[in-house]
């Protein structure tokens, strides 16, 4: 196939429409700016089951589901390994499997492919997931990243642990880094940020944390940061994601040092109120640049994706110095120990007390999420297609 060849590039969807966190996310994003930076390719959704997250309405995206009675009987089956009959009769030029896997018996179609791997955690942390959970995840990672024609890596950080645990070869795997929505790019006026402070009940001032609740994201320790602060700065904890485990753990820690008032967990405050749990797509960029800071010190990413849309919108953000978190934050970020509430305490501090630091915080996050503007993760994933037709 020529270097300008017309392709039918296929894509495992099952994220795209059913994901609302990090891998769904991912999978809108890419799929939304292929289709609009590189109009000529026809882009097919391999979809196991109808779902609502993602409507895209371009002419060039296409939804395929099941058709076989049996196959949408027994949809996990038909997207791990049926399908490939199907990719075959649509004449797809190129499979993109994109969150570690891709369906079993796909070399033997001669389809060439591309897997994005964010991350071996399950390899790495096994004891953070259900034995059962580990199994499965290890034997897809494992045979994507021997059967890919090639592997994207999402950072250095992720192809480093692909070469050290499974020996894959360093030629194989292409790192391109992933972008934000455009919408974070785009620099909110006053009036659409009140709009949603007023629509969420936000305080006037706040520091930002996003992430889902458990044990990884760190939020005991940035509770432990806010409580050795809390006679200096009067700056409230908005908290931007679901339980995945540890709420009750933070909210007991909470009562125990009575700061309750200081943490405002969003997700519940609009459940209480009646209201959809969770910020319209929409809202969430004027949200992120509402806050006088975004805190995001994991232990361990694949990516670390707060970081960039807190970045491309002129947020300061405290991260953490451990993990791909550094290499994505480049010299733009406060970088704290992830197992030192002090160090978080003083990045929170500096950024508050110190206009001009954070002033030089927002210049420097601007000129960081250039690197990864969306029309260079387009063009980046395009010429890794190219690359191997």
């Amino acid at each position: 196939m020529s270097f300008f060849a017309l392709m039918n590039i296929g894509f495992d969807a099952k994220r795209a429409y059913h994901n609302n966190t990090g891998l769904g996310f991912f999978s809108r994003v890419l799929i939304r700016l292929l289709a609009d930076q590189y109009p000529e390719h026809t882009y097919y959704l391999f979809n196991p089951r109808p779902g609502k997250s993602f409507q895209p309405h371009l002419a060039n995206i296409r939804e395929v589901l099941p058709k076989a009675a049996l196959h949408r009987l027994l949809s996990a089956a038909w997207r791990s390994r049926w399908v490939t009959g199907d990719l075959t009769r649509m004449g797809i030029d190129l499979y993109h499997g994109l969150s570690h896997e891709i369906p079993a018996g796909l070399p033997q179609t001669g389809i060439p492919s591309v897997v994005t791997i964010h991350d071996l955690f399950p390899e790495i942390y096994p004891e953070q997931y259900k034995p059962i959970d580990v199994k499965i995840y290890r034997a897809k990672l494992r045979y994507a990243c021997r059967h890919a024609t090639k592997i994207m890596a999402i950072s250095e950080e992720t192809k480093g642990h692909i070469i050290r645990t499974y020996g894959t070869p360093a030629e194989k795997i292409e790192v391109v880094y992933q972008s934000c929505a455009p919408a974070f790019t785009v620099l909110e006026n006053a009036a659409k940020k009140e709009a949603v402070r007023e629509k969420y009940g936000l305080p006037g001032s706040f520091f930002l944390h996003v992430g889902t609740i458990i044990e990884r994201k760190n939020l005991l320790n940035i509770c432990k940061a806010l409580n050795s602060i809390r006679n200096d700065i009067p700056l409230p904890l908005v908290v931007v994601g679901n339980d995945g485990g540890l709420k009750g753990k933070v909210t007991a820690y909470l009562k125990e040092v009575q700061l309750e008032d200081r943490v405002y967990f969003l997700s519940e405050q609009l459940a209480l109120a009646g209201r959809k749990p969770f910020v319209d797509a929409e809202d969430l960029p004027a949200l992120y640049q509402l806050a006088t800071a975004m805190i995001y010190p994991s232990y361990f990413e694949g990516f670390g994706m707060p970081i960039i849309e807190a970045m491309a919108g002129g947020v300061p953000v405290i991260t953490s110095t451990t993990s791909c978190l550094p290499e994505i934050a480049g010299n733009a970020a406060w970088l704290a120990d992830p197992d030192s509430p002090e160090e978080m305490a003083s990045g929170f501090r500096k950024i508050y007390t110190d206009a001009t630091f954070a002033a030089d915080m927002r210049r420097k996050g601007l000129e960081n999420a250039q690197r990864f503007r969306p029309e260079v993760y387009a063009a980046d994933t395009m010429k890794l297609y190219q690359s191997i037709l």
